[in-house]
Parts: structure tokens; sequence; C-alpha cells
């Protein structure tokens, strides 16, 4: 089972602006994504093409579009670790699984939207000859489903931002940890959730516990019951999730700008992005919009469905206009 893997990546990016040279060099870079992006924007907002030129006939670009993936992998994570027990290792997981896939759009004029693509969503794959779940996109490498991002469900990719288990626990952690209200007593035996009713400081294993939750209980009326929108429901709970969790993070950077350095390394030491991302530029843009107007958090309409024995996801009615907005094509859809 996967984690959210990116509550902090519009934080994890404004942190990075307070880094040295130095520690952004840490940073790992994805390879093999400059040919499948979109282009950028250099600082005064003009578009630019991968080089960093100024394009003398833009086009009209949707703002910018991060594709934000969670991966479930192990990696980085010792026997010594105090939470081994729970995160296990490579032997638990081997390799890089993203099933926690989310696009966020930073528009020019302020404001940033949030949507997630589910994890069974049921599309084509590019260099595969057929379709499959949109998680099974990554197996092939992240130059894949970015091709399935931009070719398939027609959204241009900007910027590509990855974030890991270990990652996801050491950031939250040096945020404090994040407030979640919770309105009955919750847990979920499987990721190890566990929380009384009220606003509750989740720290990094408990917001992991959290965001990975797709058996969540709630204690009413004597009884356990389960959520029964399962993944579904499981997307709503992150999104808000990392609306509280950047609103956290750029409340410490903004308020302890000299005592961040613990955030950033751990920032640092988890992100993987693409070559063409610049931090302090992005940051700084990020910031901008998201101070504007905030963040706007969308699902995709979807029904399921049976394609063989596997029980998947297909795009339901209402979807277009979502995909529209975040194709660039068409306004901001209405929330309810």
């Amino acid at each position: 089972m996967a984690v959210v893997a990116l509550v902090v990546a519009l934080a994890a990016i404004y942190g990075l602006t307070s880094a040295t040279d130095a520690r952004v060099a840490e940073v790992e870079r994805v390879d093999g994504l400059t040919g499948l992006l979109a282009g950028s924007l250099d600082a005064d907002g003009n578009p630019i093409d991968a080089q960093g030129n100024i394009l003398d006939d833009p086009v009209d670009l949707p703002s910018q579009n991060y594709l934000l993936v969670g991966s479930d992998t192990r990696e980085g994570i010792s026997a010594d670790d105090p939470d081994f027990g729970v995160i296990g290792d490579t032997g638990v997981v081997q390799g890089r699984r993203a099933d926690t896939i989310m696009v966020l759009r930073r528009e020019r004029d302020g404001g940033a939207s949030l949507v997630s693509l589910p994890r069974d969503l049921w599309l084509e794959i590019p260099g595969t000859g057929g379709s499959n779940r949109i998680n099974a996109a990554y197996n092939g490498g992240a130059d894949r489903l970015v091709a399935t991002v931009t070719q398939t469900l027609g959204i241009p990719i900007d910027h590509y931002i990855e974030v890991n288990f270990v990652g996801f626990r050491d950031i939250v952690n040096e945020l404090g940890g994040v407030t979640v209200c919770f309105p009955y007593p919750t847990r979920d035996p499987k990721t190890g959730l566990d929380q009384p009713a009220g606003c509750n400081v989740l720290d990094g294993l408990q917001g992991l516990a959290y965001a990975r939750s797709r058996s969540y209980q709630e204690f009413r009326e004597g009884d356990w019951r389960t959520d029964p929108t399962a993944d579904l429901g499981r997307t709503k709970r992150q999104q808000a999730f990392i609306r509280a969790a950047a609103d956290a993070a750029i409340a410490r950077l903004t308020d302890q700008p000299f005592a961040s350095g613990a955030l950033i390394q751990a920032v640092a030491a988890s992100v993987r992005v693409d070559e063409l991302l610049d931090p302090f530029l992005q940051a700084a843009a990020l910031k901008q919009a998201y101070d504007g107007a905030g963040l706007t958090t969308y699902s995709l309409p979807v029904y399921g469905d049976t394609v063989g024995n596997a029980s998947v996801l297909r795009l339901g009615e209402g979807s277009g206009e979502i995909l529209d907005y975040f194709r660039g094509i068409g306004p901001a859809p209405t929330t309810d």
C-alpha cells in the first residue's frame, strides 16, 4: 500500500528557497523527462523553452502543472530506524510503485488547484500497446507515467515531483506534526492508525497511517464502521491533509526562516524532481499563488467497472469539465 507522498510538495519546494546551492544540489533528479514536459516560465512569467530561451511567439499555456507522485519505496530506511517495524524495508516492497498520483496547477495570477488521479483509473498506457490501471504506468518509469498523463489524459505537465515513504514521515515530523480533526474515534488495523475523537496533532508515523488508510474505521453507536468509499474516501482525506500540511509548512518557514534547516534537509533528502525544475524560481511562484487564493481541490467523478477479473475505475460524467481545466482549455469548475 502506497503513501500519499506529496503531502508537502508545495511546501517542500518553498522550503528549498531558503536552502543553499549545495543543499539544492543534493536533490535527486529524474532523467528522461525533458522531452515530455511542457514549457516553463521565467521569473517574469514569460514562457521559455527547455534551454531557458524566451519564446517569441508564446503559446497559451495553462499556467503550470506539477505531477505529484507518491512512491511506496522503502529505500533509505535502516533496521535501526525506530519505525522500521511499522514501515518495513525493501523486503516488504521492492523497487518503486506509485498509487498516489495528483496534478497541482499553479495559476499565474494567483491560486493553486489540485486533482487526484485514482490509482485504479483504467487508461491507455503509452508504450505498452494496451490499457491498465494508471498506477501500473509508473512500473515502466516516471517517463511512462508522465506520458500517460500528458498523452492519454491530455494534461500538459511542466514539472515532476516525487516523495517517498520515509520522506513523508520525516517532513511531517519536522513540521511538528499536522492537526487533523476526527468526529469519532478512528482506526485502521492495517496501517496502524489509532486516534481518539477530537482535533489531534499527527506525527509523521500516524500521518503516514492516516494518508495510507484504505480500511478507515470510525466507532459509531457502539460499533466500528468501515468507510465504504475505500480509495475515493482516502483521496478526500489526503487532500485535506495536504492542505493542512502545506499551511503548516509555509507558516513554519515564514515565522522561523532561520530555524528551518532540518525541514529543508528532510525535503532535500526525500524528493525526486525533474531535471528542469529550479527550486528557487518555482518555490517563489508557488508560494505567491498559494498565498493569493489558497488551494482548491477536485475529485474526478468515476464509476466502477471490471476488466477481466480486475476491478477498475473509469472516468464518469462531469470528469471532462475538471480535466479541461487542468488541460488549460476550460474555466475552473465550481466546487461544493
